[in-house]
Order: C-alpha cells, then structure tokens, then sequence
C-alpha cells in the first residue's frame, strides 16, 4: 500500500488572540504582510493561521486593543542531545520541498561562544585618574587608510613648519562607526536615503553595499563608501568617482565562499536602473571575482580602481573572518589595499542558505585580533586600517572591537533594529511587515526616510556618548589611545589558547 508523505507543519510561533479585547477591527489583517490574519466571513470575526506567522510581532505591536500576543510554540521535540529541533524542522522542511533552506540576518548558533561577552573592560582607579568626557576633551574622531611610519617638517618661505611627507587619501569620520553595506535591492531606497542622511549629519560613512548608488544619492558622496562585488552591479566610473572610498567584496561573513542573489521579485524600475539589470530578472553574483585568482589579480584590480578614481580615495577590500584570515589580511594589504574591512560570521544578510549562515566562519573577535597581530608583526600595520563588522550589537562592542585591533567598525543589523526590525529573519521574501527588507511599495512607506534618520543618528549619538563615557573610565582621551590596546581587556571563562588567540590575560592579573 503507498502512503503521501505528511506535510509536518511544524511553525515556530503560535498567534494567541485574547477574544474579550479582540475589537475585529481588522488592523491585524491590513499589518501583516505574510496573511497569518484573515477575515473569516462565515463566522463574522478575524481568525488567523499560526502556520503563516514568522514572529515579526508587527500585529501584536499595533493592535489598538493589546488583544495579541505572539509567542513561541510551546509543542516541542521529545528530547534528544544530539537531534536538536532545528535539525528536525530542517529534515521535515528539505524532504517536502527538496531545496536549499534559506534564511536573513546574523547566526543565532548558541554553541559558538560571543567573545564580546566573555571580555571585560579596564576602569582607571588612583595611579590612572579619570577622565569626565563632559568637562574635559574627547576625541573620537578616526581617519581610514594608510598612514606613513614618520612625518618629515621642512620649512615655509615665512619660516613657518611645512609638511614634506605626501599623506595618502583618508576616510574622516567623527566617530569609529560606519553603516555597513546594505544593498539597494535587499533594503529599499527608503532606507538608503536614511542612512545617507544620518551618515551626512553624523559626519559617519555608509556603504552602499553591492547594489550601485541611485543617481539621487551622490549628493552624499562624501560620506559614502562605493562597493564593487563580484557581480559589479551598478558600477561604473560616475559610482567609482562619488564617494568618499571604494570596498571590493571579496567575502561576507554570513556566506563566505558563496556568491548573493537578489531575486527578481525585488527587481523593481529604480533597482534596474541602478544595477543595470532587467526589470524583474534575478540579480546573481558569482562567488568569485572572475578576475581575481591571486594576489597579484587583486593587486591589478586595486590599483584599476585607484586609477579610475585618480587616486583621491582609498581602496577597501572587505573579506570574510575565515580559520587563515591574517595571512590573506596581509596579502590584501601588500597588494595596496589602503583598509581592510572583517565580516564575521555573525553578520547579518538579507538571504543565505541557513546551513552556511551557521556552519562557516569563525566570530569576528578571534579574526579581528589575529590580523592586527600578523600587520603588526611584519611591520605593516600603518599601511591599512581594519574595519571590524559582524554582530556588533552595542557600543560596549564597539570598544572591545577597537581594544582588540579595529580602527572602526560596521554596523548593520543594529541599524534596522533601530528603525523597527524585529529579526524575524525573513528579508529574502520580500514581504518586510516593517517595510525594511521590501520593495513592495505598500510596505516600504511603513519606513519614513527622515523618521528612519532620525532614529539612526539618536543610536549613533547614544554610542558615542557611551564610547566616551567608557574611554574616560579607562583614563584615555582619544579613540587612538585605546587601538590594539588589549591591555585594557581581560577575559573570563576563556581557555588559554583562545586568550592567546585573542592577546588578552585572564581577569585577575
């Protein structure tokens, strides 16, 4: 006898409606953009399907009546030590469809320790006094690229000291903060603008990730930092010639390895004409450069775009935090990179396969401290800047990232937590309830450019407030004082390899 195979519809949330505050108002159903509420029209009120709820909390958030809550399923798995749930869901999902499983936003693996959060911070005491940010000068002002290893002073004709050495091109940012990329394609122009914006009035950059620039955003070219992937969406000399800096892709954090695909769904008119792509066609990017097989590829490709850009900005390449990272640093950095940028594999993205968002990489924290060791170790460490990105949730983050070896730091998932994000990890859908990860034009007017702004730049000032804070505990006064100075960490609950990993004592001593 044959059998069909069961459909498990094994959901993660389940929607609970309290039916003496429900109103039937409706808001439910209009908010959701994945249609978990619907009318029920033989029985003349809402009902909802829990199958269809991915957790964004959007309908329990605007219901006039507090009538929602959203919360895990409590059915679970018999336990086991070795099939986790998500293991099974996994199995029960590939077996009814027969595809890769994809999924948004950072790695939330439980088992891959967060180093931020097993490090702790200095704080001065009598022999190093405080510093009061409030009262006394603070500089968090940080300048990417490379630096010479000494300044040679000449004389003016009125006798006055004249600089002789020739300084390279440099990114100034009034704080150690950066938007990281984020596409236009995978957020929508909303977002962009807002980022623009807030990077504009912070006196920060953003990146605009691999998706090109739209033409109404070179106005803000001087705090944005162009990129240039593998697809080379959207490039060409007007982009290489708008911002501040150029980043070639080479690896992302959350995929390393493996190329980005923006699906034609999200291929709108103005997504087309910034990405030179079809209207609707899917936007996919190899997962090498097909021009870059080595070192020397790079080097050819570095010193075509410093070229294409007269030399007046300096070139980033952007890797992902893999087990050789610092000797492939180093390679970057002899080849003319001027920075370069380290994605972890708890960096966010709009879509990638779930087994490769948790499987590949290694956390940012242990890559970040290998490279600033190995530059510093062969004497090149002035000659780029490192850009630390992937999971850095709060300003706390920032300081220890900057401790361990970062000139600065990317920030990304952050940023859309500030403007209504609630990780729900559904971005390569293009439903956004929150109007973020979306090109649906319904949605995306759920996300106000200057509201959005303004909430990016509260977020940056509120870090920076807290850097200083911080800096001044520590009895330093500059951003500069605290880079590679890993002295002013210590580590609780590590093991001695992984604290001589990351170059830092034990708590205590």
């Amino acid at each position: 006898m044959l059998f069909q195979p069961i459909n498990r519809n094994y959901h993660d949330f389940s929607i609970v409606r309290d039916k003496d505050l429900c109103i039937n108002c409706k808001v439910c159903i209009r908010q959701c953009s994945y249609e978990a509420h619907y009318w029920d029209e033989s029985r003349q009120k809402v009902m909802h399907d829990n199958a269809k709820c991915v957790g964004c909390h959007r309908c329990e958030a605007l219901c006039p009546t507090s009538a929602l809550l959203i919360q895990k399923k409590k059915s679970e798995f018999k336990d086991n030590a070795l099939w986790k749930p998500e293991f099974i869901k996994y199995i029960y999902k590939q077996a009814d469809t027969g595809g890769v499983l994809l999924t948004g936003m950072g790695s939330p693996v439980g088992n891959i320790p967060v180093y931020w959060d097993k490090l702790l911070l200095d704080a001065s005491q009598v022999t190093n006094p405080s510093i009061d940010p409030l009262r006394e000068p603070m500089e968090l002002k940080t300048f990417l690229g490379a630096k010479p290893v000494k300044l040679e002073f000449g004389k003016a004709k009125d006798g006055s000291p004249k600089l002789k050495t020739k300084l390279t091109p440099n990114i100034e940012l009034n704080y150690p903060l950066m938007f990281s990329a984020m596409s236009f394609g995978s957020i929508n122009f909303n977002l962009h603008i807002a980022m623009a914006r807030a990077a504009t009035e912070l006196g920060i950059c953003y990146n605009t990730g691999e998706g090109g620039l739209h033409k109404t955003l070179y106005q803000y070219g001087k705090n944005t930092i162009v990129q240039v992937a593998s697809g080379r969406f959207g490039v060409h000399r007007d982009f290489l010639n708008a911002g501040a800096g150029i980043e070639i892709k080479v690896g992302q954090g959350a995929k390393p390895g493996i190329g980005g695909h923006l699906p034609g769904e999200k291929i709108n008119a103005m997504v087309s004409e910034t990405r030179m792509v079809p209207l609707g066609s899917d936007a996919i990017s190899p997962a090498p450069h097909h021009d870059i097989y080595s070192i020397e590829d790079l080097h050819q490709l570095i010193f075509a775009l410093k070229e294409a850009s007269e030399y007046r900005v300096p070139v980033s390449v952007k890797i992902a935090a893999v087990h050789n990272v610092a000797a492939i640093a180093s390679g970057i950095v002899r080849a003319g990179a001027d920075i370069v940028a380290i994605d972890g594999m708890r960096g966010g993205t709009g879509a990638a396969p779930g087994m490769i968002r948790d499987n590949v990489g290694i956390p940012i924290e242990l890559a970040l401290a290998q490279v600033d060791q190995r530059l510093r170790d062969e004497g090149i460490r002035n000659r780029a800047s490192i850009v630390s990105a992937g999971g850095i949730r709060c300003s706390a983050d920032v300081v220890k990232a900057i401790a361990l070896g970062a000139d600065a730091v990317y920030f990304a998932t952050a940023a859309l937590l500030a403007v209504g994000c609630t990780l729900c990890a559904k971005c390569y859908t293009g439903k956004c309830p929150w109007g973020i990860a979306t090109n649906d034009a319904k949605l995306a007017k759920r996300q106000n450019p200057d509201v959005a702004a303004k909430k990016m730049v509260n977020l940056v000032h509120a870090w920076g407030h807290e850097i200083e804070e911080m800096l001044g505990g520590m009895g330093l006064n500059s951003i500069e004082s605290l880079r590679g100075n890993r002295d002013k960490l210590r580590a609780v609950g590590l093991s001695d390899t992984e604290m001589d990993i990351l170059g830092v004592k034990h708590a205590g001593r």
